[in-house]
């Protein structure tokens, strides 16, 4: 367990507890717990008490006890005995918990502190995301994962006054599954990585392109076969997949289709948005909302998706994109933008991001929620 808090400060109104911050982050769950902490130390200053849990990675009869315990991701008795007494120490009125993996946390604060107000950040419905990946990757160790997280999650929904869910459905999963829903929403967020005038980066493929971003996890390695199988090879223009972990299935998805052409992990993105005429997100399962989304309106690029990859943007989808079910849609769609082979940054899009997927409108709902 990690400690800081503002400089100088003796006590903290205010907590914030994470998994342990990467020097660089990436895919969306780490952007997003990154944007949090970011936003919480720009309300809060130094009268922020941040607190990382670093991950364990255990085996045997340790990991199949903290299963059934709801230990996630480097919980333990004496990490949550210390947490608590740290908050305490500390005169915390009310602590932000980024993510519901943290339950049995969010628990144990409110039954030796009850006077602090716990707030849970819901990254995902995990219960039902774990059981995405049971369903493709069956075994011992994926029910593990599952069970862990289910019963961390009850606990969170239970044990926190404030539950911030990402959209509707997944508030609505919520109240299915555990019984209580959201509190409050607070829709996907980033920083804007959009390159300042005069430094432009060098377009990286040749135009004009589509373009799919996503690690390879099992909801976006899932679409993508289907993308190439079904519609890749009926596009004029070529797909590049971009994403970490996508090299070690470079051979398989371009046996797949001859127009499909994967990249993998790359250190810029931003050359890729830039000159691609679309970007696509065939995801058909998943919780939460998905980070290629709102990365695509950062670059004012249009998106072509299927009604899962909209989930949490489903009022704007008419300005930002086009959702699609079938692969007929999918070539549609793509070869009305082929037409045009535009690779334009449209302001529009640009806009409906900074109003409501940028951190000035993440930092906005927090301070609503949270009450500064």
């Amino acid at each position: 367990m990690t400690v800081g808090a503002g400089p100088g400060a003796m006590r903290c109104d205010v907590a914030i507890v994470t998994g342990e911050l990467e020097p660089s982050p990436s895919g969306g769950r780490a952007l997003l717990t990154q944007l949090n902490r970011d936003v919480m130390d720009d309300l809060f200053g130094a009268s922020l008490l941040g607190i990382q849990i670093a991950r364990q990675r255990l085996h045997g009869w340790k990991a199949v006890k903290c299963a059934f315990n709801g230990h996630v991701d480097g919980l333990n008795n004496d990490i949550i005995a210390a947490t608590v007494a740290t908050l305490g120490q500390a005169g915390v009125r009310k602590v932000l918990i980024d993510g519901s993996n943290f339950g049995v946390l969010a628990d144990a604060i409110k039954r030796n502190l009850p006077g602090v107000e716990v707030t849970t950040f819901f990254h995902n419905c995990e219960a039902r995301f774990f059981l995405g990946v049971f369903r493709q990757q069956p075994g011992i160790r994926a029910s593990g994962v599952l069970l862990a997280n289910y019963i961390a999650e009850r606990l969170a929904v239970h044990g926190s006054d404030k539950r911030i869910c990402l959209n509707a459905r997944d508030s609505e999963l919520l109240l299915r599954v555990y019984g209580r829903g959201a509190t409050h929403l607070s829709a996907m967020a980033m920083r804007d990585r959009f390159p300042a005038p005069g430094t432009i980066p060098t377009q990286v493929p040749p135009a004009p392109y589509v373009l799919f971003v996503g690690g390879a996890f099992y909801a976006n390695i899932q679409g993508i076969r289907w993308y190439a199988d079904h519609v890749a090879a009926q596009v004029s223009m070529p797909t590049y997949v971009v994403g970490n972990g996508f090299e070690r299935w470079r051979e398989e998805l371009e046996q797949r289709s001859g127009n499909l052409r994967v990249v993998g992990a790359a250190p810029d993105l931003a050359p890729w948005y830039l000159g691609a005429s679309a970007v696509v997100a065939p995801i058909f399962d998943g919780s939460g909302m998905k980070t290629k989304v709102a990365e695509a309106l950062m670059f004012g690029k249009r998106v072509v998706g299927t009604p899962e990859a909209f989930a949490g943007y489903e009022n704007f989808v008419g300005s930002i994109g086009e959702s699609c079910t079938t692969a007929t849609d999918f070539v549609t769609a793509l070869g009305k933008i082929a037409a045009t082979a535009d690779q334009e940054v449209d302001p529009v899009l640009r806009r409906v991001y900074e109003s409501n997927y940028s951190f000035e409108a993440a930092k906005t709902r927090l301070a609503a929620i949270l009450g500064q």
